[in-house]
Formats: structure tokens, C-alpha cells, sequence
């Protein structure tokens, strides 16, 4: 039993050699520039070389992550709320917009029943999400041509709600000895058949081809967080033809790539990767208050060893990495010509603090076991891994690398990110929810050579814990446009509530 780590919030560090000097105190790797650069001599301002998407080379290294925010309409369609977050990333000054949104390939796969859904009937709404993007680029920042946009394709898996916002339709790869108590798994019926296996390549397929009809760049293929094509990553105990041996867990990526080919669809290819993971967590009990978590504990895993139920988990020990599978895996992306891997860790659902570190936990989360910037360098650190491995390779075909994971250094975001690319640890610095309250914010950095404290994402997880609520998911604290809605309100009692106990 440990008591949760004493926080220093990261404002209170007055300067990047204060943060310095806390980073050195946590024991941990986190290079940090002492000023933000500005302009052309900023490593955020430089175009991606080498590497063209759909033609265009990408014109700067930061992108938006994909985010659901829970507000489509109940046949997966588009919203008002939707094409206002579009519009926002289009202003960002990003020039990869990495998936946009969590588009599901079918409704059975929706985490939520407003996901979008990319379908024949919802084209002509998702072209407009689209074009809406590429105007606000063009009015805040001038050149679109190296804009690159693609659409994230998923299947939520284990975490499908796509009826009701409280009933779990778990559709799972395998059974997993402690995942299926959290979430309800009770029998072998919702373990996907192989025939069904293929029949949800075919989704994919198809809505590889709505994407390249409507413009997008690319498709991002997920396997992150949990979600199905994760799930099957980690799936050595599943018989069969897409189970047990490295091959057969990634034969969904293999045929789904071929099938887009052999579809003659020309759009590019990408996957967002959960490089590592570790064994679900759970707030400690002897530290638990009614209505406040205690910090996050390992499940007993005592029963489940070796751990065969993950990806880049240490089958010992599973709260370490193994980064072997990973390497091979990246490898696979490059042969098969994957064009962008976009790296993160872990899942929202089970061990949160792996892969969006944060002071504050969703009301289904637990206090942070560490201080999240270990977090942080943790993923800065494993990219940096895949990267130098992906450079030793014989083929000069890599993939374009995006990291993620840095939300949480705030003020510091910018002073990290330009060192981190200066050195060559990652290609493109992927930024996520921050993106909700001040989606400008590395355009800032690079044209003014400040942030505005004000607008900066400070990690509350209101952003989670509404849609855990079943409602939609914005930045409560910062952004009026939510602060305004009624379920601001509603949001406001679910959390004294939780409080209350």
C-alpha cells in the first residue's frame, strides 16, 4: 500500500529550468528546450521530409490526435457540435490531422450510440466535416496543399455500447481473466468467430473506400486502447487463424490492407499503435474515500502468469513493457506500406495513467499511481525506442512516427516537443484533448513564442468522465461552448455526487 505521490503542479514551475530541475529530481529522461523557438527556426515548423501523403508533403510536426465527443446522432451521423470541432482543428495550424474523429466501420461497433459512423448514408456529412477543415485551414492559415487529413477507422470490441449508454455489447477477441470481469464478459458468445472475423475485414474495406471517395488522405486502421484490432494483438490464447502465433494475431491488418489494395483504392495507410501495455489497474481500496479513488493499483494478476493477454507486456512482469513484439510489428506497418504510425499506450478503459497521464482522474479512474510526467516519458521514451529501430532497418522505407501522450507538461509542452524533434526521437508531436480548450495552442508557440495560460487543458478529465456518463464530451472547464450546455450541469451534480459518495 502506497499513498498516492504528492503532485507539483506544473504551473508553479516558473520557468523550463524549474521544470528541469523537477524532472531531474523524478529520476527521469525528459529533454526540454530552455526557450520556445519561433518561426522557421522552430523544429515545430518544418514540413515532414522524405515522405509524401497522397502526394503532399506534410508542412508542419505537430498533429491532432482523433477524439469521439460522444454528439452524433443516433444513426452515426454528423452534428453542429461535430463540424464546430472540425472546424477547430482546422484552425490549430496543424498539418496532419490524424483521424479526426473515431469513425466506427459499422453501428454494432459504435463505444457509444452518437459515434460516428463512416457509412454510404453518413457520406456526404463526413465530406462536409472534411471540406469545413480545410476552409477554417485556409482562412487562419493560408497554404492548405500541405494539409494531410485522414479518417481513423475502429471497432470498439470490448468497450461496443452502440443501443444504450449504460449496457456494454462486448464483441472480444478472447477471453481475458480479468478484463471479462470488469466489463462483464460471462461466456464464449462474445468472442468474435473467425467467419465473423471476416466479414467485419469486408466493413473495413468498405469504408476505406467511403474515406477515399470523400478526400481523405488516408485511413488510420486502429489498434490502440484496447479496442478490437488491439485486442487481437494480444490474443495468444485464441485458436485458429487469427490467434496464438505473431502471424495469425496480425492477419487482420494484413487482410484488410490487401483488401483495400485488391478494392483498387489508392488512399495512403496508416496505424495508431498502443506500443506497449500493462495489466489492468484498479484504485486501492485501503486508500479509497466515498467518492474519491484511491491511487491506482495493479489487479492480482498472481493467477494469470505468464501474462499472455496483452501486446508489448511483459509476460512476467505485466506492469513493464516488452517492446519485442513492437518492433516486429512496426516492421510489419513498413513492409505492408504503412505511411504514418501514430504510438500511444495502454487503454482509457483499464490503466489510464499509461496512456493519458493526468493530475486529475475521470470519475471511473483511480489517482495517479505516479507523477504523470513519468508518464509522459515513459511513451516519449518507448517512441524514441521504435524510431532508432526503425532506422537500423535495411529498407529505406520507414514510416512517418507520431508520439503522443503530452498533454500533462502544459506550459512545457512546446519547450519538449522542439527538443524531441530536434534530436530525432519522433517525427510529428501528436496532441490530443489539450486540443478541445486551446487548439491554436503550437501556432501560438511557434508565431508568438508563448501560450496563453489561461486556455492550456490542466487534465480535470471533465472530458472523460461526461461521456462515462453518457454525456457529450468537451472541455467543460475552458471552452464556453460547453460550459454553456445543460450537461454542464449535469455534469456538475454527477461529480458532487461521486463526492458525496
Amino acid at each position: 500500500m502506497n499513498p498516492p505521490p504528492k503532485l507539483v503542479k506544473i504551473p508553479s514551475l516558473k520557468s523550463a529550468d524549474e521544470f528541469q530541475q523537477h524532472t531531474a529530481a523524478l529520476g527521469i529522461d525528459l529533454p526540454c528546450d530552455a526557450v520556445i523557438q519561433q518561426g522557421s527556426e522552430s523544429p515545430l515548423a518544418e514540413p515532414v521530409a522524405g515522405v509524401l501523403i497522397n502526394g503532399k508533403a506534410i508542412g508542419n510536426r505537430w498533429a491532432v490526435q482523433p477524439m469521439e465527443g460522444w454528439d452524433g446522432t443516433p444513426t452515426g451521423g454528423v452534428t453542429d457540435d461535430m463540424v464546430r470541432r472540425w472546424r477547430r482543428f482546422g484552425e490549430s495550424g496543424a498539418k496532419l490531422i490524424y483521424g479526426g474523429e473515431a469513425m466506427a466501420v459499422r453501428p454494432d461497433g459504435r463505444a457509444n450510440p452518437l459515434q460516428l459512423i463512416i457509412s454510404e448514408e453518413n457520406k456526404e456529412g463526413i465530406r462536409r466535416l472534411r471540406e469545413v477543415l480545410i476552409e477554417a485551414h485556409r482562412e487562419r492559415h493560408g497554404m492548405v496543399d500541405d494539409l494531410v487529413i485522414g479518417f481513423q477507422l475502429t471497432h470498439s470490441g470490448r468497450f461496443c455500447r452502440p443501443a444504450d449508454k449504460k449496457r456494454l455489447e462486448p464483441r472480444v477477441a478472447y477471453r481475458h481473466p480479468i478484463l471479462d470481469r470488469k466489463f462483464g464478459v460471462t461466456s464464449d458468445e462474445a468472442i468474435l468467430g473467425d467467419g465473423e472475423v471476416e466479414q467485419l475485414i469486408q466493413s473495413y474495406i468498405r469504408a476505406a473506400r467511403i474515406a477515399w471517395e470523400v478526400g481523405a488522405d488516408f485511413v488510420d486502421i486502429k489498434h490502440c486502447h484496447g479496442y478490437l484490432l488491439h485486442e487481437f494483438l494480444g490474443a495468444h490464447t485464441r485458436p485458429g487463424r487469427y490467434g496464438g502465433s505473431f502471424e495469425n494475431r496480425t492477419r487482420i491488418l494484413r487482410e484488410i490492407i490487401e483488401g483495400i489494395r485488391a478494392d483498387g483504392n489508392k488512399i495512403e495507410l496508416a496505424v495508431r499503435l498502443s506500443a506497449f501495455d500493462f495489466v489492468p489497474f484498479r484504485p486501492d481500496p485501503a486508500l479509497s474515500q466515498p467518492g474519491k479513488p484511491g491511487p491506482g493499483i495493479p489487479e492480482d494478476f498472481s493467477n494469470c502468469l505468464p501474462y499472455r493477454f496483452g501486446f508489448g507486456v511483459n509476460f512476467s512482469n505485466p506492469v513493464e513493457h516488452d517492446l519485442t513484439e513492437t518492433f516486429q510489428f512496426v516492421d510489419l506497418c513498413a513492409d505492408l506500406g504503412v505511411r504514418i504510425v501514430n504510438l500511444t499506450a495502454g487503454s482509457p478503459y483499464y490503466n489510464p495513467h499509461i496512456q493519458r497521464p493526468a493530475a486529475y482522474p475521470p470519475s471511473d479512474g483511480y489517482q495517479p499511481p505516479e507523477d504523470p510526467l513519468v508518464g509522459v516519458a515513459r511513451q516519449i521514451q518507448v517512441v524514441r525506442q521504435v524510431s532508432g529501430h526503425l532506422r537500423r532497418r535495411v529498407s529505406p522505407d520507414c514510416p512517418i512516427l507520431v508520439g503522443s501522450g503530452y498533454s500533462y507538461l502544459q506550459e512545457y509542452l512546446p519547450h519538449v516537443a522542439q527538443r524531441v524533434l530536434r534530436q530525432g526521437w519522433v517525427d510529428v508531436v501528436g496532441i490530443g484533448r489539450a486540443v478541445l480548450s486551446y487548439p491554436d495552442m503550437l501556432a501560438d508557440a511557434v508565431t508568438k513564442g508563448a501560450l496563453n495560460a489561461r486556455a492550456i487543458c490542466r487534465t480535470f478529465s471533465d472530458c472523460t468522465t461526461a461521456p462515462r456518463n453518457g454525456l457529450i464530451s468537451g472541455c467543460y472547464p475552458l471552452d464556453k461552448h460547453y460550459s454553456g450546455k445543460p450537461e454542464f450541469q449535469q455534469l456538475k451534480a454527477i461529480k458532487r455526487q461521486g463526492q458525496a459518495g
